[in-house]
């Protein structure tokens, strides 16, 4: 007689935030699927909606709360996790029928949650089925997390307390990841923490047996072993690392860069750079030693390329304390720069210091940085105009009316949804997203490349 298999019970997720918030979505997903639970892409077809928010400001707590308000509207049956789960009782007064709230990364918590909301049958049919990672970005790149939390005490970030300390894996077991990856199909490493740089400080950077040999827990390691992956085809993926804090041992991996087993591309979170403001903010950086490591960098590795974050109206930043930023930045030459203006987060010492900056006066040195990082952009991506690049490609279109198909992707330089784009034309239909081909460039703005496919 035929035993039938009941049907599993569908989760969807809105996942909020930073990379970091997406790697726990494809974690809590994973583990769901391997409990007999089914994804829906859809409010109406799911069982239960899991909401995982983003809390470090008071904005993204905004956007947070409108999505769980949607989520209540639209279906009814919501978990909340992520980074406003430690404000519990503010979600349920806004939100009483939410079915429960846990923090950031706690995956057997809001596992556990969804097995109490919507119950999976079990059975030697569904307890078979292996356990397959979901990824929640396209097939070809990958977040890689290799750790938790933060060491710094940042006057104008609460991560620690959303987060808490530095919480580093091992070793190994990060290597194992990024392996099995790279054989599944990812064709790009994107590494990420919230101190790439500290990885291994809190565990002492203990060694751990990976392929017949010792290897630290140590970014320069971490940094070498990733270098050595090969895909199934024998291709080197591309490795890219970020939220990387200047420390001297950074000058390490320059040369893996030059070598071709890194990527070459460095995020450093800098922040700001007058003196004054960098104090204040608690921030464990020295401007101009940074200056001179750029420059030896880029001696090692011509074609590095930077992007960072700044802090515009920080409590206290004068408009001398503006105007070193803007001069280092010319300076600097960075290839990618984000800018935020200084918002209160509650928790943060930030809020208590004196010297609040208006708000107009905030909006209008974010123009004037944002002015001048586009220039400096528009010109390090003209001086790319001739030259012929790899690219990997994240999309390829439709043919237009004239039978061209275009694409779009990235060069090293570019990290997915942050940076730029390469955009070409008359590529060959065949072309697959994942694919790595030279593009020959013809054009730039202050922000892409065009080109075409090089002969």
């Amino acid at each position: 007689m035929a035993t039938e298999i009941p049907p599993s019970p569908k989760v969807g997720m809105v996942s909020l935030g930073c990379p970091k918030a997406l790697v726990d979505s494809e974690r809590i997903l994973t583990q769901l699927r391997a409990d007999g639970y089914a994804m829906s892409p859809d409010y109406a077809g799911a069982d239960v909606v899991l909401v995982n928010t983003c809390g470090f400001l008071d904005s993204a707590k905004e956007e947070s709360l409108a999505a769980i308000g949607e989520a209540i509207a639209e279906n009814g049956r919501v978990i909340v996790t992520g980074c406003m789960g430690n404000e519990a009782e503010l979600i349920r007064a806004r939100f009483p029928d939410v079915l429960a709230v846990t923090g950031a990364h706690q995956y057997e918590a809001v596992v556990s949650a969804v097995h109490e909301a919507a119950p999976a049958a079990r059975g030697p049919f569904v307890d078979l089925v292996p356990q397959g990672d979901v990824k929640l970005t396209p097939r070809h790149y990958s977040y890689l997390k290799i750790s938790e939390g933060c060491n710094h005490a940042c006057a104008f970030c609460i991560i620690p307390q959303l987060r808490g300390p530095l919480a580093s894996r091992r070793i190994d077991a990060v290597l194992r990841e990024a392996e099995k990856l790279v054989s599944a199909g990812t064709r790009e490493l994107l590494v990420i923490s919230q101190d790439t740089s500290a990885y291994g400080v809190d565990i002492r950077h203990e060694a751990r047996a990976w392929h017949g040999r010792e290897v630290r827990a140590h970014m320069t390691d971490l940094a070498r072993e990733l270098g050595g992956l090969t895909t199934p085809d024998g291709q080197r993926p591309w490795v890219r690392l970020h939220y990387v804090y200047p420390y001297p041992h950074v000058e390490q991996v320059i040369p893996l860069m030059a070598e071709g087993l890194l990527t070459p591309y460095l995020d450093i979170p800098f922040q700001h750079a007058a003196p004054n403001v960098l104090k204040a903010m608690k921030r464990p950086a020295n401007e101009a030693k940074v200056l001179e490591r750029v420059k030896a960098w880029r001696a090692i590795c011509p074609d590095l390329a930077i992007r960072s974050s700044f802090v515009v109206g920080f409590p206290g930043e004068s408009e001398d304390d503006f105007r070193y930023l803007l001069d280092w930045l010319e300076e600097a030459q960075l290839d990618r720069v984000g800018a935020f203006r200084f918002e209160p987060v509650a928790g943060a010492p930030a809020n208590n210091l004196p010297g609040a900056v208006p708000e107009a006066v905030k909006e209008e040195r974010y123009a004037r940085l944002m002015e001048v990082t586009e220039r400096i952009s528009a010109a390090r991506l003209a001086a790319k105009i001739g030259r012929t690049l790899p690219v990997i490609i994240d999309e390829v279109g439709e043919p237009d009316e004239d039978g061209d198909v275009g694409a779009t992707g990235r060069t090293m330089a570019d990290a997915p949804e942050i940076d730029g784009a390469a955009y070409l034309r008359q590529v060959p239909a065949g072309l697959a997203p994942g694919a790595i081909v030279d593009m020959l460039v013809e054009d730039a703005d202050a922000h892409d490349l065009f080109g075409v496919i090089a002969r």
